[in-house]
């Protein structure tokens, strides 16, 4: 069975998963109420419609209610996207991703139901400002407000250290889940794994120890 997806909103941030979802073997439903964006998706999503989805009877007439999965990508006006994610909620949508423009429209969305809720915008500004203040921070992962997955390359402080001489998780509260060397990926390393130059450390924890770490350990 393939996957069946709606992306509502075919703006930068929708049109990208619409893309990505394609690539990957889904069928999606393409929805903008601009005739411009849709035509520029019927040649790359399974259907591409034009359609006002704060309207409930357009919702139920499209038969989205059948579809696992269905994001709301609506960028500029936060009136329909609450309004959409009421109406995907009323008619009985399982699974409802929905982009937010700040903090008081996330709130909105959690009250109504949404059940993720994600800000693009500002999860790139925090990726960026990560590998702009240093250089050893290669990628980053926020699981929450306060926790990410970071990776991170060991330097020549590092280099020739065993897990247990740095002993992270007592000095910093955070873990080391993997490292990568080469082409080569340890999970859960041992204890006695020395770390050469140029690993990547793949580190989970509380962005501030994260940083900590980074900081105090790596300079």
């Amino acid at each position: 069975m393939k996957k069946e997806f709606v992306v509502i909103g075919l703006g930068r941030f929708g049109g990208s998963i619409v893309r990505e979802l394609i690539d990957q073997g889904a069928d999606v439903m393409a929805i903008d109420k601009f005739a411009d964006r849709v035509d520029e998706f019927a040649s790359i999503a399974t259907q591409a419609i034009v359609a006002d989805t704060t309207d409930e009877s357009v919702l139920k007439s499209l038969g989205i209610r059948n579809f696992e999965h269905v994001i709301v990508a609506i960028g500029e006006d936060i009136q329909s996207s609450i309004l959409t994610t009421l109406m995907l909620k009323e008619i009985g949508v399982n699974k409802i991703t929905v982009k937010a423009q700040n903090d008081y429209h996330e709130k909105v969305l959690r009250k109504i139901g949404a059940d993720q809720v994600v800000h693009p915008e500002r999860d790139m500004g925090i990726r960026i400002a990560n590998n702009i203040m240093t250089n050893n921070v290669l990628d980053y992962l926020e699981l929450s407000d306060e926790h990410s997955i970071m990776e991170i390359k060991a330097n020549e402080i590092l280099a020739g250290s065993t897990l247990i001489d740095l002993d992270i998780r007592a000095k910093y509260g955070i873990n080391i889940v993997g490292i990568k060397r080469g082409t080569e990926i340890l999970v859960s390393p041992q204890a006695d794994e020395k770390i050469q130059i140029n690993d990547v450390l793949i580190v989970i924890g509380a962005d501030a120890d994260i940083i900590r770490f980074e900081k105090k350990a790596m300079h």
